[in-house]
């Protein structure tokens, strides 16, 4: 399998390669300037307005808008939603062409079972469950997921192609296992539903999969991409319990996933229809410091005096803006790269036909959705593929810094090599690759995480200053963001009732 090294090397090699049609595009939503600011500590203006308002909700991510979507559907509407980025949605967020909306990060969610209270509670409201029955346009139409192994196009990611008996063997008895922890009870989403601090928690899915047996190269591909795309790191950096719930929360057999053209940035759009009055964008929030028995938020060009504050940005910003607040350590973040490719014609294709999810075997990157996936039209010429790439192999702060040092037309190179590999024609296809660079993309599950004291004491609402990040689960899902967010905001509720 290709390196990282080796990989990059090649599309250093490949800087000069010509295209058959001029490719533009850019980097976009650069917000890591910002933030760097906090890193920084530099010296921000002096508030021009102070408001008083009972609740200061930071952050306009998932967390943050079902904070304010529960909030609001309570009745409670004394409340702002501070954002540092001039558009909401975080990793949800989406763009739009002429061609097709299509997303910048999370692309879906999976069919949540009727456990999934608050998910569903959502969805009915938003129009995507009705009487039981979930919307077929939301539903993934067929072909969902192929991936390329030995040359060709295969029917799911699940490797197929080329297995011994002996891998077969290993994928059942892998299943077997997985059904066994998936009947325990303990893997859930939410997660606060049924986890208990296990000693999976204290070693990696790699030393775990040796440890039964599990050898299967085509086996632990496939349970390293998981972790690759889930959580932006390797199986031998990931917590095995975290790993295992990637499979185990899940039903075996499940119908789904729910997506849109524009991925997950289609609910965003859907809250901001109802909260977006309660929205400030472009609001950074750099300085957060107790005032009598409530707090001074500053954020943009205001200074608001709150009697609490739901802290929903991602937790490790803390320190950097809370006053006095002490440095996280259990607290890792994976950095990524998407990118959104603007395709005047498809390439052409053989066996299996283009899917909603392409994957190829032998690539770091974890391949390409197709936004116009979803149309309703019998011919789509033009389209837009939104690829992923999460920085997975070396160092977190190693790979943000070659994020911020490589320029545009690196990426762009590295991005078409990589598909070349599986579309020959592919630069003739594309007329613009626009590019984002996310440092901190999502909580990292490393090993000890995600039941470590420190998680568990900032993810249990007390006092006037509540924490409502997905990452207080230790990975990265709307239905934990969702979660985290209601979850303060009943909180919230409670206190202020209690004035």
């Amino acid at each position: 399998m290709t390196t990282r090294r080796e990989f990059l090397s090649a599309a250093l090699l490949a800087l000069t390669a010509k295209s058959e049609r001029p490719i533009t595009g850019s980097f976009v939503n650069d917000d890591f300037r910002q933030g760097h600011l906090l890193r920084d500590r530099a010296a921000f203006p002096k508030p021009v307005e102070s408001l008083k308002i009972p609740l200061v909700i930071v952050g306009a991510g998932v967390a943050g808008l079902c904070a304010a979507w529960r909030l609001d559907k309570r009745g409670f509407r004394d409340f702002v939603v501070l954002e540092l980025a001039e558009q909401a949605g975080g990793n949800a967020r989406w763009g739009e062409n002429e061609i097709t909306a299509y997303p910048w990060g999370a692309h879906y969610v999976p069919v949540p079972d009727k456990s999934s209270i608050l998910v569903r509670e959502l969805f009915e409201e938003l129009g995507v469950l009705r009487d039981g029955q979930w919307e077929e346009r939301a539903l993934c139409y067929s072909p969902k997921e192929r991936l390329f192994l030995h040359g060709r196009w295969q029917e799911d990611i699940e490797p197929a192609i080329g297995l011994s008996d002996k891998d077969r063997d290993q994928f059942q008895r892998f299943a077997d296992t997985i059904e066994h922890f998936r009947r325990s009870g303990e893997f859930t989403i939410p997660m606060a539903l049924g986890a208990k601090p296990s000693p999976l928690d204290h070693q990696s899915l790699a030393e775990w999969m040796r440890e039964h047996g599990f050898d299967s190269s085509y086996l632990n591909w496939y349970t390293n991409y998981a972790c690759r795309d889930d959580y932006g790191a390797l199986a031998r950096d990931t917590s095995a319990w975290a790993g295992i719930h990637y499979f185990a929360s899940r039903p075996r057999e499940e119908k789904g996933p729910l997506t849109w053209p524009e991925g997950n940035g289609w609910i965003i759009k859907k809250l901001l229809a109802k909260l977006g009055g309660f929205v400030r964008t472009g609001a950074m929030v750099h300085h957060i410091s107790k005032a009598g028995r409530g707090f001074r938020v500053r954020g943009g060009e205001r200074e608001y005096l709150a009697e609490l504050v739901i802290f929903a940005a991602p937790t490790f910003l803390a320190p950097y803006i809370i006053e006095g607040f002490p440095p996280v350590g259990s607290f890792v973040y994976s950095p990524w790269l998407t990118a959104n490719l603007t395709l005047e014609q498809l390439p052409p294709e053989t066996g299996v036909e283009l899917a909603w999810d392409n994957v190829n075997y032998d690539s770091p990157t974890l391949g390409y959705v197709v936004a116009t996936h979803q149309t309703l039209r019998t011919f789509v010429d033009r389209s837009v593929w939104t690829f992923y790439w999460s920085l997975a192999q070396g160092a977190p702060s190693e790979n943000r810094r070659l994020l911020l040092e490589k320029d545009w037309s690196y990426w762009k190179e590295a991005i078409l090599n990589d598909l070349a590999r599986i579309h020959p024609d592919i630069r003739a296809c594309v007329s613009r690759i626009d590019i984002m660079r996310m440092g901190h993309a999502m909580a990292r599950p490393t090993v000890g995480a995600i039941f470590a004291e420190e998680r568990r004491r900032l993810a249990t609402p007390s006092g006037r200053l509540l924490f409502a990040n997905s990452d207080l689960t230790g990975f990265s899902i709307f239905e934990e963001a969702q979660y985290h967010g209601v979850k303060a905001a009943e909180y919230a509720l409670h206190m202020l009732g209690s004035n």
